[in-house]
């Protein structure tokens, strides 16, 4: 069957001046732009519509929050116009697995006590999504911290030189099996005693191969800097092509470093280094509640960041540590929690409730819920994110989970950025602040994440490539959900094709999944 998408304003990801023209489908590929007439199986007329290659989300969260399997349509993601997802984001994957409860690499972020795990290897796991019919193109960084649980259990320390040689191995073959990459974690509990020369270990494996190595930073705060400093240096000494996981500056103190680091990034590109970072187009953020305890209370995993908040005299220590950030807990909203009778009040109103300071009801309410407890902070600038997103080594990172309206959850809330991220970015930072011009607003989440993933014929709308293409009004594109109903698709998307078929049509879902798994260098 052909497709023709007849006089559409063409985008084409490259950051090239947009044109007006027509685009055939054939198939999977793009088979002909230019002006062709009106031969072809179906006709679309895009008059006043924008066409851009599909959009890709470099730092998705379908898989750590399991709907990439329970929702394998990935809906919300569509309805932005995302024809791609790349997983296995700060230092967790869903494979390799030296054994099935290492699976609970992902239990900071959702309950996976009643989930079952039919596969151990890279390929293995790329051949049950193979048969879930996916909604979007997948692919995956093999987790940092994966691997270190695989082989560590449940312990927290260095490794010896028998065990990184495991580790070495485990990732080789998950890099042969397909994956795009490695990811870190290094922020969180099992990860943050990690030597940075083990990760510059594993990154000269991840470059022989090609691939990208992402980091969620070791602090986001008032460490930023030195974190910064780090991922550069994983780059410098491996030569590795380094990814910045969903960067932000935390905490209005800081805001003012943002200057510092666009220059390290900067002097790093220079000096021929390969350095991008991504972003999500939120001033709220949504993390794991530990992360806002001393980085020293919860080394060690959670068992015994438990011990720690449990222990009298320990806890008393880490209450007074946290008293400067009094103000920030107190904001903090309760996104998600094993007991839902949390959900959607703020840490101020639980620490009222029961007659204590907001890091005493955060503590309390860490230990209430076994460690599981997300929050929404709203501790971003709105600055920073304008200077973000015209640096030219940025992306657009979602840094959300794929869903369907159909989805019920107990009561948890989820960030908006899962249903609207991508059109957010482009109304509020395009359209309305016309921050960045069409052209490079299209290129930070098409090309430039292609190229730098090595997503080989895919990200530009080019003869030959697959045909993931996005048509969307430029005055309507927008997102609808909001923190307190996130459940909403985004509006504006009229006709989206994922490898040649149809997943929209004229701003209607029409069921079709065609998605693939995305494989390093195919």
């Amino acid at each position: 069957m052909t497709i023709l998408i007849k006089n559409g304003t063409i985008i084409d990801g490259t950051g090239a001046e947009r044109k007006k023209t027509d685009i055939l489908i054939e198939g999977d590929r793009i088979k002909k732009i230019g002006n062709l007439g009106k031969n072809a199986d179906k006709v679309i007329d895009a008059d006043g519509l924008f066409a851009a290659p599909g959009f890709i989300d470099v730092n998705s969260d379908s898989d750590h929050y399991l709907t990439l399997l329970t929702y394998p349509g990935q809906q919300s993601f569509l309805f932005q116009g995302v024809t791609s997802i790349i997983g296995g984001n700060c230092g967790a994957s869903l494979a390799p697995l030296t054994r099935g409860d290492i699976i609970n690499a992902v239990s900071k972020w959702i309950d996976i006590s009643e989930f079952n795990v039919n596969w151990q290897s890279v390929s293995e796991f790329f051949k049950v999504l193979e048969k879930l019919n996916l909604g979007v193109n997948f692919g995956m960084l093999c987790g940092h911290t994966t691997l270190r649980r695989g082989i560590l259990k449940d312990n927290v320390r260095e490794l010896n030189p028998d065990e990184k040689l495991k580790m070495r191995f485990l990732l080789d073959a998950a890099l042969a099996d397909g994956c795009l990459g490695m990811s870190a974690g290094l922020a969180y509990s099992h990860a943050k005693i990690t030597p940075t020369e083990e990760l510059i270990d594993l990154a000269r494996i991840v470059n022989d191969h090609g691939g990208v190595f992402a980091l969620h930073l070791r602090g986001e705060s008032d460490e930023i800097l030195e974190s910064v400093k780090e991922a550069i240096e994983i780059g410098r000494k491996s030569k590795v092509s380094v990814e910045i996981s969903h960067f932000k500056i935390s905490g209005s103190d800081n805001w003012r470093r943002l200057a510092e680091v666009l220059r390290l990034i900067d002097e790093a590109g220079k000096d021929g280094l390969d350095v991008n970072f991504d972003v999500y187009p939120y001033i709220q953020s949504a993390s794991v509640l530990y992360l806002f305890f001393p980085d020293w209370a919860t080394k060690g995993g959670r068992r015994r960041t438990m011990e720690n908040l449990k222990d009298e005299k320990t806890r008393k220590k880490i209450i007074e540590e946290l008293k400067p950030k009094e103000n920030e807990l107190k904001n903090l909203k309760i996104a998600d929690a094993r007991q839902p009778v949390y959900i959607g009040k703020k840490l101020e109103e639980i620490a009222k409730n029961q007659g204590v300071s907001a890091a005493e009801a955060a503590i309390n309410l860490y230990l209430a819920n076994g460690g599981e407890a997300i929050v929404f902070a709203a501790n971003l600038s709105e600055e920073n994110l304008n200077s973000e997103f015209r640096h030219p080594a940025s992306f657009l990172g979602s840094n959300g989970a794929g869903y369907t309206l159909g989805f019920a959850p107990r009561k948890e809330l989820v960030h908006p950025r899962c249903f609207g991220a991508f059109p957010r970015f482009l109304r509020h930072f395009a359209k309305e602040k016309a921050a960045l011009e069409w052209e490079e607003a299209i290129r930070k989440i098409t090309g430039g994440p292609a190229k730098k993933f090595n997503l080989r014929n895919r990200g530009l709308l080019k003869e030959n490539y697959f045909a993931d293409i996005v048509v969307f009004n430029p005055e309507e594109i927008s997102d609808k959900a909001t923190f307190e109903n996130p459940f909403q698709y985004a509006k504006g998307v009229e006709y989206l094709f994922v490898n040649g078929s149809p997943a929209i049509e004229k701003g209607k879902y029409v069921g079709k999944t065609a998605g693939r798994i995305l494989k390093r260098g195919i």
